[in-house]
């Protein structure tokens, strides 16, 4: 079929059929991945976004055996950016995975790659960076703001942490993260004598969280979950904010999407 178009634009030069547009390898949106070196990631810009005005950015870490590919498309992780004009940068673990038992692992330095490389492409609200994670991927969020989080604004973890004794050279300003006292596949820590407020006691230590904690009730989105959430404020180096569920292992519904609307100062939502 080739031959016969090169023999037919030969002959006929001025019928000759147009040629195809070039596929733009650089605009790499939703599920077609942004190469960076030899691994990549996936971006998802919110509803209506102008393309000039600042961004702040959500970088979401994957479950265990998933990617970026999901990520962009789940309801309550990409249906929270959209609808609240943050950009969402779901990176893509090697081997569907992450590296996250010591501080001696690559993954840091790419998900800081990453924010770089989408820097390049949007304008970023460096001042408004979130980094959260799912299961494997909240372990790996802890673990990418104890090594490089001196520059970000807020975790929000989820189901998912790093060992308490683990001795963090960076910290977030914010820490928020939400876990089910069921869970069984990244078990919830319970603390001495079943203390429910042991899932953030390395980020109380980290922050210098001294004062008493607040115990702020009990809070919900939906009818299918309820909150307990305890903060501390009275902190040298800053907030740490802990929901407390009674179910399993999951994303709970419209948490990560109100966790967004209190950090942006937007009226609570749902989705």
């Amino acid at each position: 079929m080739r031959y016969l178009l090169v023999l037919f634009a030969l002959i006929f030069p001025g019928l000759a059929p147009a040629a195809e547009p070039a596929v733009d390898s650089a605009r790499c949106h939703a599920e077609i991945p942004c190469p960076l070196g030899d691994r990549s990631y996936h971006v998802k810009e919110p509803d209506d976004w102008d393309g000039i005005t600042p961004l702040p950015v959500l970088l979401h870490f994957h479950g265990w055996m998933r990617q970026g590919t999901l990520i962009v498309k789940h309801g309550r992780i990409s249906g929270a950016t959209r609808r609240r004009g943050v950009l969402l940068l779901a990176p893509n673990g090697a081997g569907k995975t992450w590296d996250f038992w010591t501080s001696a692992t690559d993954d840091v330095d790419f998900a800081a790659a990453v924010i770089k490389d989408a820097a390049r492409r949007y304008p970023i609200d460096h001042s408004r960076i979130y980094v959260s994670g799912y299961s494997y991927g909240s372990a790996m969020a802890w673990r990418y703001v104890c090594e490089n989080g001196d520059d970000v604004a807020a975790l929000l973890a989820i189901s998912g942490t790093l060992r308490q004794s683990e001795t963090c050279p960076t910290a977030p300003a914010e820490v928020r993260h939400v876990h089910g006292t069921s869970d069984t596949v990244m078990d919830f820590p319970f603390g001495p004598g079943g203390d429910t407020t042991y899932p953030v006691k390395l980020w109380r230590d980290r922050l210098d969280c001294d004062g008493k904690p607040r115990d702020l009730g009990t809070w919900d989105i939906t009818r299918h979950d309820r909150f307990k959430r305890t903060q501390w404020s009275d902190c040298t180096g800053g907030q740490v904010t802990l929901d407390v569920h009674e179910r399993g292992h999951f994303i709970p519904r419209g948490w990560i999407a109100r966790q967004l609307d209190e950090l942006l100062d937007l009226p609570p939502s749902y989705p």
